[in-house]
């Protein structure tokens, strides 16, 4: 029996781990599997796998309020080493780009474990966009033993940077894996989460996601502009946003958005009522990445605000946009969405991000890597 540690800290590291997370706890009498959550995001980490009926073994609590990138890495780093000392480890599982992510990765280095990375190979070669993700994921590219590329894209990213060819797989994104986790029952429980808070969920509906570092200060007064001028102009279309608690976007969003009747304020949402938005939004305007992968599966038009993105396969399939923090750009693009009907701009494109069973692949290659065979 193999004893896998995964070490992740968001939301979205969950959402894309707990695929594999579960493949993985079926085959009980093959591995050991141990839950690390550093609870970079604690509140949505812990509801988050709740809605996957998971549990962490380890929280570690490793967030203070305003403490600098510095400070979050040096207690990450020791409190995931604490783990591992406890533990006879014989893979570590990282997913994605964050702190938490690079500090799983290199706590597994430094005792000399081998470390899996799932969505490998994402770049934007602009280290500052998005920042510090794009610097973590190649810091972790170069740690790890087994690449779990999600696209041909990726792994042609990974080989330029010398990663051997042999230790990429093509897997697709467990995000879409996860999607099919949704149950008539808890698509039921999310309508009526909605119709409790009084939003009418129609053709006419806009879902905005607005949290990156790079989009503070501001960026963020840019976006905040561009959502006035189209609630204002398109009165009879629902605008929700469910605004990150972080300080810098938090309070600028309430104060300058909370008067407006077709502006709905809303906590961090959990994984299926956010899904829930994403199927039945006409337009949504976003700097997550998660999102660009998620909503081509509704056929949902999405507005980038990044001046970068990782995921290029989205833009090149025509199921996203980049438009930035721009004001003319985000207002531009979203009315030849928001003038027409929700019909007339469904997106045909199938999605470039994965078919739903990645984490069956991942599942005999980790299982294949032990056995010698990759």
């Amino acid at each position: 029996m193999k004893t896998i540690i995964f070490v992740f800290g968001t939301r979205p590291e969950i959402i894309k781990l707990a695929p594999i997370i579960l493949e993985m706890k079926k085959k009980d009498s093959d591995y050991k599997v141990l839950l690390c959550n550093t609870e970079q995001q604690k509140e949505l980490s812990n509801q988050t796998l709740a809605y996957f009926g998971l549990k962490a073994d380890y929280n570690l609590d490793c967030m203070r309020e305003n403490q600098t990138l510095l400070e979050v890495q040096s207690r990450i780093l020791t409190s995931i080493d604490k783990v591992f000392k406890e533990n006879k480890i014989d893979a570590v599982i990282v997913q994605g780009d964050t702190m938490t992510v690079l500090c799983g990765a290199l706590t597994g280095f430094y005792h000399k474990i081998p470390v899996f990375h799932v969505e490998a190979g994402l770049r934007s070669y602009d280290i500052y966009e998005p920042f510090p993700e794009e610097v973590m994921r190649q810091m972790t590219s170069r740690v790890a033993e087994l690449h779990f590329a999600p696209t041909g894209v990726n792994r042609e990213a990974l080989i330029r940077e010398n990663i051997q060819p042999d230790k990429i797989h093509v897997v697709g994104n467990t995000v879409i894996d996860a999607l099919s986790c949704l149950s008539d029952e808890v698509v039921e429980n999310s309508r009526q989460f909605f119709s409790e808070k009084q939003i009418i969920i129609d053709d006419k509906l806009v879902l905005i996601t607005a949290h990156r570092r790079e989009n503070h200060g501001k960026r963020i007064d840019h976006i905040i502009d561009a959502i006035k001028y189209l609630a204002e102009k398109y009165n009879d279309h629902t605008f929700v946003i469910p605004v990150h608690p972080n300080p810098n976007v938090h309070d600028k969003i309430y104060e300058r958005l909370s008067k407006y009747e077709n502006i709905k304020l809303l906590p961090p949402l959990d994984y299926p009522n956010l899904v829930y938005l994403m199927k039945n939004a006409k337009l949504i305007l976003s700097d997550s990445g998660g999102i660009q992968e998620e909503a081509p599966t509704f056929g949902c038009p999405v507005l980038v605000m990044r001046y970068e993105t990782e995921r290029k396969e989205g833009i090149e399939a025509g199921v996203s946009k980049l438009v930035g923090a721009d004001f003319d750009k985000i207002i531009e693009e979203s009315e030849k969405i928001l003038s027409r009907g929700k019909s007339e701009t469904r997106l045909t494109a199938k999605n470039p991000y994965g078919d739903g069973k990645s984490a069956i692949k991942i599942e005999q290659i980790i299982r294949e890597y032990f056995d010698g065979k990759v």
